[in-house]
């Protein structure tokens, strides 16, 4: 055989499939395991998130528990509890043993996680950077409860099952703190490679901005150290939950429709177009068929790729209804401000939720809310809380959309110092985007790309926060002002009352400048002075 020819054999025999588990295991970076201080906050992170989610679909007002050991100086355990549905048998292993399993990826409504990625890739991080598999209780109501001990089989992304066994909750079998049991719901453990610190970028910081953006949850942390902080929950009302919708034809992509083409039981296209998107009737269908010069009758595998995208095009200058809202979750203007009064306690707080609206045919809300003055530190600077689907986004902030927006807003309009864009003095500014996907710049959901639909929405609610606070503050330096001029007039009293008397070659001094305090006092009006 040539050598040429010997080569190429080389080359081709070195070539093999890689799963998704065995990119991201060489890829954790890109995920959000970066460094132990940031990978134990991403973990927290993906658990907590589910845990949430879960609670909600059932409607079970969450209850959480993070527990964390450190087993030295380079490692901890981590053990999250909630009280939620819990996971049946047969799911526990794909759950946790299998990137890219997950319930959400292809329903468009509003969650907390969508890719299927999250909680997997923290127990590959675990098996990664200790060597040891995940363990997972979780036990349904009337249900025996379920131990498994799982490990992921990287080079197949398939769930190794070490253990599968069933116990009896609360007892010496259920390891950990029986004070945090709880009778259905899921528990995680895992050994990981963390530093636990405190600061701004620490567990303790992530759950209270979770706090805040979810204030219908209790959610509960033992440190290391066996202090224990409590987030209490403030309100026992959950966000309405969303419904499932389907595409919608000015936000789909070429190659998706094809596919969707190809698969599709539809006789028709025009039922096809009825069928898989939302606000297409049987009007509009005929309508876009007809720009297309498509005859409607047409079975959906016969177009070619230039007549879907005819279809595309003409979709595109057609007017349909947007898409509707109900797939959204918004935690609305009453429970934006329950959260940021529980866990700031500031001197004033305003919200707005802005009306739903559509990027590229996904729909999408903005929720903007402000905590100025009280226990919010008076240090010159702002601080932010941004959220995507009420989870906080703590990393890259100079990337993200909300960033972004702040920048834009004339902040010394509404009587707010700023520094090159940036307001300044005690303020806390939240931003929350829900939408049933959010565009993150990354696998790693830390920013939200800064797509100018999105930023106009926000520079709006800010700009609406930021007038009523505006007019707070204005009104505050109006009645400090009052307040020092009062002060003026009542120390002039005391040498006012004298004069007066000996001017008047009568009264009582004392009496005359009681007399002047209690004017002031009454009918003070620093307008007429």
């Amino acid at each position: 055989m040539p050598n040429g020819m010997e080569e190429t054999v080389q080359q081709e025999s070195d070539h093999r499939e890689i799963s998704v588990a065995e990119f991201f295991e060489k890829n954790k970076h890109l995920l959000g395991f970066e460094n132990p201080q940031k990978s134990i906050i991403t973990v927290i992170k993906e658990a907590i998130d589910n845990s949430l989610d879960a609670c909600e679909e059932d409607d079970i007002l969450p209850e959480l528990h993070v527990l964390i050991d450190e087993i030295d100086d380079k490692k901890c355990r981590v053990e999250v509890r909630d009280n939620a549905i819990g996971l049946s048998r047969e799911n526990i292993p794909k759950v946790f043993g299998k990137l890219l399993y997950g319930s959400k990826f292809h329903k468009l409504q509003q969650s907390r996680g969508q890719q299927g990625i999250g909680i997997s890739a923290s127990a590959m991080y675990a098996q990664l950077t200790t060597g040891e598999p995940v363990t997972v209780y979780s036990k349904q109501k009337g249900e025996p409860c379920h131990k498994f001990i799982v490990r992921i089989d990287t080079e197949k992304n398939e769930p190794e099952i070490i253990e599968d066994e069933v116990i009896e909750p609360g007892t010496d079998e259920f390891p950990g703190d029986k004070d945090y049991y709880f009778d259905h719901g899921t528990t995680i453990e895992m050994d990981i490679e963390a530093k636990y610190t405190k600061g701004h970028h620490s567990i303790r910081n992530y759950l209270k901005h979770t706090a805040v953006m979810n204030p219908y949850a209790r959610i509960v942390l033992r440190e290391p150290d066996g202090n224990k902080i409590e987030y209490p929950r403030v309100s026992k009302t959950l966000p309405d939950r969303p419904e499932e919708i389907k595409p919608h034809l000015h936000g789909v992509e070429l190659g998706v429709v094809i596919r969707m083409m190809e698969n599709s039981n539809a006789r028709t296209v025009s039922s096809f177009l009825q069928k898989e998107f939302t606000r297409v009737g049987r009007t509009s269908a005929e309508e876009i068929l007809d720009k297309a010069d498509i005859d409607e009758g047409r079975r959906p595998n016969t177009l070619d790729k230039d007549e879907i995208e005819e279809i595309l095009k003409a979709a595109e200058n057609t007017n349909l209804q947007s898409p509707p809202t109900d797939c959204l979750s918004p935690i609305g203007e009453d429970l934006v401000l329950k959260g940021l009064k529980k866990e700031l306690n500031p001197e004033f707080t305003t919200a707005i939720t802005r009306k739903p609206t559509v990027y590229k045919g996904n729909p999408f809300q903005v929720e903007v809310g402000l905590a100025w003055g009280g226990d919010i530190k008076e240090d010159g600077s702002f601080d932010e809380l941004r959220f995507a689907n009420k989870v906080p986004l703590l990393y890259k902030k100079s990337a993200c959309v909300t960033t972004k927006a702040i920048e834009e807003v004339d902040w010394s309009r509404y009587n707010i110092s700023q520094t090159g864009g940036r307001p300044q003095g005690p303020l806390y500014i939240l931003v929350h985007i829900a939408s049933v996907w959010v565009p993150f710049t990354s696998e790693g959901k830390e920013a939200v790309a800064n797509y100018d639909p999105i930023r106009k929405e926000m520079k709006l609610a800010l700009q609406e926060a930021g007038r009523k606070l505006g007019r707070y503050i204005k009104r505050k330096q109006r009645a400090e002002i009052q307040e020092k001029k009062k002060r003026k007039l009542t120390s002039y009293a005391k040498e006012m009352g004298p004069a007066i008397a000996d001017l008047a070659g009568e009264g009582d001094p004392a009496e005359i400048e009681n007399l002047i305090q209690a004017m002031v006092e009454a009918d003070y009006n620093p307008e007429q002075l």
